[in-house]
């Protein structure tokens, strides 16, 4: 990748210009049995569209925090990506009474409702569904998303020493993002083209690492297997195989 990447943004987009067509994120969901996968491009388009909603719509702004409270899922890896690209403080699993917007899904609804800024709901469903009933005094983003441009472009810099991510207690710039995904990478054998199986959840540096950012570092993919408990090591020896999986992180 471009060594000159200084924000997980710059990441995206240096995978966008040497492959678009490639895959980035497969996700699967063991409970449901649903499989998402994104190419290079289709996960960019997301992300721009997302970015669009977070600095547009939601009038978020560089420095401003986002609460996110997603589990591993391919829409998480996209709001991690949009924060990224807007200059928003991804606060992984944080207080939602100390943000100034909040990021949710169905199963924490009512503690994201401290936040007292803007709300954001995600169904979660398969295909990026929206709920069936919306819930009250949260934006449905499958509701307002898919209205959004397919370019981004920031109505300020982004400055890539400012605080980008924070999660179990610890805090990024985008600089430091970057050169840990990179050393994840190293650390795990990564190189272009890699295929990365991870059960991790998103709730540690370790787990976000191995399920996004170390892959995209290292210009390899993520297989992101959300309920991997459920998988019996049978099923996940064929899933190794049919992913053409190259390493795991499990």
């Amino acid at each position: 990748m471009n060594s000159s990447d200084r924000t997980a943004a710059d990441l995206l987009r240096s995978a966008l210009a040497a492959d678009p067509a490639r895959p980035l994120v497969t996700f699967y969901d063991d409970a449901t049995g649903e499989r998402v996968e994104l190419s290079v491009a289709t996960f960019a388009n997301w992300v721009a569209k997302t970015a669009n909603l977070l600095q547009s719509d939601l009038a978020a702004e560089p420095g401003d925090r986002l609460a996110l409270l997603l589990p591993a899922h391919w829409q998480s890896a996209v709001w991690l990506l949009a924060c990224s690209s807007v200059g928003v403080v991804a606060d992984v699993q944080g207080d939602p009474a100390a943000a100034d917007l909040v990021v949710s899904g169905p199963d924490t609804l009512e503690r994201a409702r401290a936040c007292r800024g803007e709300r954001v709901a995600l169904a979660l469903r398969p295909l990026g569904g929206r709920f069936p009933q919306p819930p009250e005094g949260f934006s449905d983003y499958a509701v307002e998303v898919p209205s959004q441009g397919d370019r981004f472009a920031p109505f300020a810099p982004v400055d890539p020493g400012a605080p980008a991510l924070a999660v179990g207690g610890v805090e990024l710039t985008g600089t430091q993002l970057v050169a840990k995904a990179r050393e994840d990478a190293d650390a795990l054998g990564l190189v272009p083209g890699s295929r990365l199986l991870t059960g991790h959840s998103y709730d540690t540096w370790e787990g976000l690492s191995a399920g996004l950012f170390a892959p995209l570092a290292a210009g390899g993919s993520v297989v992101l297997c959300r309920h991997l408990g459920q998988l019996d090591a049978e099923g996940l020896a064929k899933r190794v195989e049919s992913e053409r999986v190259t390493g795991t992180a499990v």
